[in-house]
Formats: structure tokens, C-alpha cells, sequence
């Protein structure tokens, strides 16, 4: 006990008072300290109430000491560098503070699906064991090796010790392997479950896009709405002004005595203004509303995509054409209809009604359809005085609001607003005798092709008839100056047991005319002189369709073929074949598209070169519903439509 006690003084030396916060005064408080904690905790024989009391006596001796009071008082206000005297810098400290993780935290954290632990990972991975793999396959051979040099000898325990230690090395190396295995595979598995969280994302983007366009679609719409009703109230105003100009005028030549009160200039001048086009002044024509945003959806989808399918018809499609993507689609079948459909909502604008028979040829260009019908006449009507509004079918509570949503194409169509379509006649072109087979219109020039065997020049400023062009007399001469050649000239054959219009395709850009009849021949036209330019010689059966750009013209024929001519050397610049005649085609900047009499339709990429499928015969290939023959097609931008014999039409990516 005496020893024990003798550990309780405190060194009471000048430097008394600093001691505490000292490197020797903490380690003799320390020791202190554990001395008195030693003897509380001794056995308990030895730990009587007598050794507790004198320990814990000592130390509140101690504590009542000022200078120790005083010691413990500054160090409660030093800093904790100050007392541990650490090395640490303060980044470091607060980079340790804040990268601490709660047990909340640590508690969350998902469990790995790796059955590799991190150490044998990193075993696997390390670059000297990697090297060490390396090695072994570089030499797969050395136990064999070993066993070979030692056929002549009888094994030993050095020898056998060897080989044993080439098994244990070889044998490390492929659970090494099977380790990096592992972890490739769970890479794999990470990154496809990242792929299908982004194609997630991809689809809900999309979706937020669908709805942004069609609302741009809706507001487009009422700015259009709300142009015509500007155009309208323009017009009374221009029109009360003039009845204003002309009632003045009239009051001052009664104040200057003028005794004729029938000015029968005025009158006839009255008159004469009505006619269209006989004073020689530009007939005043419809407004052109062109749209003002273009939709950009279709292109985020991949080629062959189906963005929607249409119940338009319940007969075979004959004609069809469509402004923009997503914009507005006209179909005309053999049930003597002609429909108009917002693209963007798959849903019926309304019908066209005025021709007494079906629709032959239509095209349709910003607000303005031109439709040739089988009742030999052409019908022009201006579109934007539509009244349609794309948002009444939501406001009466259908719950359809994707834009991108696939529709049953045996669903039946939501009918239109009754008379929707009533104010967008504009005029009538009649002088052709049989029905209309083809026509094109750009500007205010339309061409019209016939089966009287004539194609027709049409201002249509003037709303009349300036031109007639004769095809057989075309033909004719030319047959006479192949005779003059000492050549032979006959029509071209065509296929067995098809039928083809006479004029099956035209095209027109300002001056120039492409004409493909049902003989096989492409002939190139100058409107001013009204005289074949050219004639291009190549298809053996009826063409069907045509289109022609700055450099090459591609022309479809039902001798089951395309081909790509040169414009400045009138020869053949490329040609591809199918199985079946072709009845529609159209290209944009890259693909050129054809209907080949099949249940797909065929897509040439005049940028990659190659050809591949698109349309619900795909599908039908793979087991699903039989889809019908694929009759026309279309295409703008990538963005395809095609309408089939049973009524159906199909918009597509490509």
C-alpha cells in the first residue's frame, strides 16, 4: 500500500502550475489515474472500503488545488490541435468529417451479387498475376514437356515435387480465370440493366416529345384559324373601301353634270372583272398557309418502326398523298370517297364531296388538293378552311391523349364533325372527255394526264385549260423519224394479264414535263413549245410512276423493275428488279420506296445501298395476321405511308 500511496503526489516544483496541460503533468495524472483505477478494480480481497476511500480522497485533494482548477480550465478552451497535437492538416480533418457515412447509410447499401469476394477480384485482376497468366498460356504444354524428358529416367520425389507445383500454379490460374470470368459477366449484367433503365428514359422523353408536338400541332391550328378570320374581316374592309372610292367617285361626276346615269364602261368593266382570267391580270387566289414547325419525331425511332395504322377505307386505296409528318393525309379509294386525316391524331377530318366517281390521282401541297377522279373532271379545294379542331375529341373526354398510340386498323374511325368540310371547294377543271389518270400541279402550273390519250396544261391563276398535248401524235412522230432512220418503232410490250393507264405518271417543274405512258416510253416536254425534248427507251411494260430531281429522274414500270436515269445524258444510271410489278414509287433525299405488289414495302438506301423490307408483311412473316397488298406509298423525310388494298393505311419509319 505504501508503494500505491507513493504514486499519488504530485510533483510540487516551481512549475507547478503548467504541469497539467504538460507533457509530464498528463503522464503523472495519467498514471495516477490508472493506479487508483487498479486498486478499485484489484481482487476482492484486497479492494476494501478502505484503499477506495484513501484513493478517491487523493484525487479530490488534487482537483482542489488551484493550479490544477486553473490547468483544467485552459485546456477546456484549447482547441483539440492544441491538445493532441496533431499533424494532420485541416483539409485532411474536414476531408475525414465529411466523408464519414452514418450507419443509416452503411445499413442501405445493396448487397453484391458477385460470389467472388473484393480481394479475390483484385487477385484476379493484379497485373503481375496477369502477366503470370500470360506466361502459363504461352507455354501450355510444360507439365507434358516435363513428363516427356523424363520417359528415359524413373520419376523421383524432385521430379513428382515439380509437377506438383506446375498443377497447384496451373490450377490457381484457371480459378483466376473463372474469377475474371465472373466479373466480366456482372459488367454485363450492369450494363444491360443500365441500357434498359435508359431505354426507360428514352421511352418517357419520347413520350414528353409526342405531347409537346401535339399541343405545337393544336396551337398551329388555331393560329391558322385565327389568319383566315384576319384574311376574311381584310377582305369586307377592302371591300367597303372600294364601295366607298367608287360611291364618291360616282357623286362627283353627278356634281360635274353627268346626264348618263348608265355608264355602260362601268358596267361592262363590272362585269368583265368577274371572269376569271379575261383581263389578263393574275387571278386573286387563296392565301397559302405553310406550316411553321415541322415535327421531328418519327426520327427518333428506328427504321421500320410502325408509329400507327388507319382503318380509312373498306375498299381498295387508289390515291393518296400527304403534306408534312404528322401533318394532314388524303385517301381516295374505290368506295367513291375521298377522306382527309390529321396524322398526328389518326383521326378522320372529314370528307370531300363534289365528284360523281373515285378518285384516280390527288396530291395534296401545304393547304391546296388537286384531286383527277374517274368523272373526267379536276377539283381544287383549299384545306385550311377546314373546320376541324384537333382538341373536341379530348375535351369530350377521350382518354387517348399519346399521340404516338397504336390504333386497332379494324377499329372503327371516330366520324367527323358533320359538314366539316364543306367551305373548301375552290373550282372545277373540266375539258378532258375520259377519266382522270394522273396529274401534278407546283405553283400555279398543273398538268393533267388522261385516258383520251391528251395531257392537259392548266394556269391555274387563270383557272382554264392553255395547253393540250396529243401522246400518240408524240408517238407518231417518233415513229415517223425512226422510219426516216431506217429503224422500227412499236410500242414495247407489257406484262401478261396486267392492266395500266394510258398516262400512268407526271411530273412537272416550271417549263419541263416528264410523261410515262402505258408503251414503256419516258418523254421529256417543253411546255413553252409543247414538243417532246426527249424520249427515254428502256422499260418493256406500262410506267406507273415517276419523279425527278436536279440530276436524276427514277421511273416504275410494271415490267417489275426501277430505274435511275441521268438527266443530262438521257442514259440509264442504275436499275433494280423485283418479283412483281411495281405500282407506286417516290423517294426523298436518301431512300427511294416502292409498292412492288407485295405485302411490304420495298426501300432502296441510295446512301448505304441496300435494300430491305418495311410494313406489316413483316410481321405477317413471323406468324401474325396476313396483311394485305401494299397498292400506293409515300414518303417524306423518312416518314412513310402506304395504303393497301383492303382499306388499310400503315405510317412507318424508314
Amino acid at each position: 500500500m505504501a508503494d500505491s500511496e507513493s504514486h499519488y503526489a504530485f510533483d510540487d516544483g516551481p512549475d507547478d502550475e503548467q504541469s497539467i496541460i504538460s507533457t509530464r503533468g498528463l503522464e503523472a495524472f495519467s498514471r495516477k489515474v490508472t493506479v487508483t483505477a487498479s486498486q478499485l478494480m484489484g481482487p476482492a480481497a484486497e479492494a476494501s472500503g478502505a484503499h477506495y476511500r484513501a484513493a478517491m480522497a487523493e484525487v479530490h485533494k488534487q482537483m482542489k488545488r488551484p493550479s490544477v482548477q486553473r490547468g483544467v480550465f485552459s485546456m477546456a478552451r484549447s482547441s483539440p490541435t492544441e491538445i493532441v497535437r496533431s499533424t494532420l492538416s485541416t483539409a485532411e480533418i474536414q476531408h475525414r468529417a465529411l466523408t464519414h457515412l452514418p450507419d443509416e447509410l452503411l445499413s442501405n447499401i445493396p448487397e453484391h451479387q458477385n460470389a467472388y469476394s473484393l480481394f479475390q477480384g483484385f487477385q484476379a485482376s493484379f497485373p503481375g498475376l496477369a502477366e503470370e497468366s500470360r506466361k502459363h498460356r504461352r507455354r501450355p504444354s510444360r507439365g507434358r514437356k516435363l513428363l516427356e524428358e523424363g520417359d528415359g529416367a524413373p520419376p523421383t520425389p524432385a521430379r513428382l515435387a515439380q509437377l506438383k507445383k506446375e498443377k497447384t500454379a496451373m490450377v490457381h490460374e484457371l480459378e483466376l480465370l473463372g474469377v475474371r470470368k465472373s466479373m466480366v459477366s456482372c459488367e454485363i449484367r450492369e450494363i444491360d440493366n443500365k441500357i434498359a433503365n435508359l431505354y426507360g428514359m428514352r421511352r418517357i422523353v419520347l413520350e414528353r416529345l409526342a405531347g409537346f408536338e401535339q399541343d405545337e400541332a393544336t396551337l398551329e391550328h388555331d393560329v391558322i384559324d385565327l389568319e383566315s378570320k384576319i384574311d376574311e374581316v381584310q377582305a369586307i374592309v377592302d371591300d367597303a373601301e372600294e364601295i366607298a372610292r367608287n360611291a364618291t367617285t360616282r357623286d362627283e361626276r353627278d356634281l360635274v353634270g353627268d346626264a348618263d346615269d348608265h355608264d355602260p364602261e362601268f358596267m361592262s368593266k363590272s362585269v368583265y372583272e368577274k371572269l376569271p382570267g379575261t383581263d389578263g391580270k393574275p387571278r386573286k387566289t387563296k392565301k397559302v398557309h405553310r406550316r411553321k414547325s415541322m415535327p421531328i419525331l418519327h426520327e427518333h425511332f428506328a427504321p421500320g418502326s410502325n408509329i400507327r395504322e388507319i382503318r380509312a377505307h373498306r375498299d381498295t386505296i387508289t390515291a393518296m398523298d400527304f403534306d408534312a409528318p404528322f401533318g394532314t393525309l388524303v385517301t381516295a379509294a374505290l368506295d367513291d370517297t375521298v377522306r382527309v386525316w390529321d396524322l398526328n391524331a389518326g383521326r378522320c377530318m372529314g370528307y370531300l364531296e363534289g365528284h360523281t366517281a373515285s378518285v384516280r390521282a390527288l396530291q395534296v401541297e401545304d393547304n391546296i388538293l388537286a384531286t383527277g377522279s374517274m368523272d373526267a373532271t379536276i377539283r381544287l379545294w383549299d384545306l385550311s378552311r377546314t373546320h376541324y379542331n384537333p382538341q373536341a375529341d379530348k375535351d369530350a373526354g377521350d382518354d387517348d391523349e399519346d399521340a404516338i398510340a397504336f390504333e386497332h386498323p379494324d377499329a372503327q374511325p371516330i366520324e367527323p364533325p358533320e359538314g366539316s368540310m364543306d367551305h373548301c371547294a375552290l373550282y372545277t377543271l373540266s375539258s378532258h372527255v375520259d377519266e382522270i389518270t394522273a396529274l401534278h400541279f407546283r405553283g400555279d402550273v398543273l398538268v393533267s394526264g388522261s385516258a383520251d390519250k391528251t395531257i392537259r396544261h392548266w394556269d391555274l391563276e387563270k383557272g382554264r385549260c392553255v395547253q393540250t398535248l396529243d401522246v400518240m401524235w408524240a408517238a407518231a412522230q417518233a415513229s415517223a423519224i425512226a422510219t426516216a432512220d431506217n429503224g422500227t418503232w412499236r410500242p414495247t410490250g407489257r406484262a401478261q394479264g396486267a392492266t395500266a393507264d394510258f398516262v400512268g405518271a407526271l411530273q412537272v417543274f416550271e417549263s419541263a414535263l416528264a410523261c410515262g405512258t402505258a408503251d414503256g416510253m419516258v418523254r421529256l416536254w417543253d411546255l413553252r413549245s409543247g414538243q417532246v425534248h426527249r424520249s427515254l427507251v428502256g422499260h418493256t411494260g406500262a410506267v406507273t410512276c415517276l419523279q425527278f430531281d436536279d440530276v436524276h429522274l427514277v421511273t416504275g414500270s410494271l415490267d417489275r423493275s426501277v430505274r435511275i436515269w441521268d438527266l443530262r445524258t438521257g442514259s440509264i444510271y442504275d436499275a433494280y428488279a423485283y418479283d412483281n410489278p411495281v405500282t407506286s414509287m417516290m423517294f426523298d433525299a436518301r431512300r427511294i420506296v416502292s409498292a412492288a405488289t407485295e405485302d411490304v414495302v420495298k426501300v432502296y438506301d441510295k446512301v448505304e445501298g441496300r435494300q430491305w423490307d418495311c410494313g406489316a408483311g413483316i410481321a405477317a412473316a413471323e406468324g401474325a395476321k396476313n396483311a394485305a397488298i401494299v397498292e400506293r406509298v409515300r414518303v417524306r423525310d423518312g416518314y412513310l405511308v402506304e395504303g393497301r388494298r383492303d382499306g388499310i393505311v400503315g405510317v412507318w419509319t424508314c
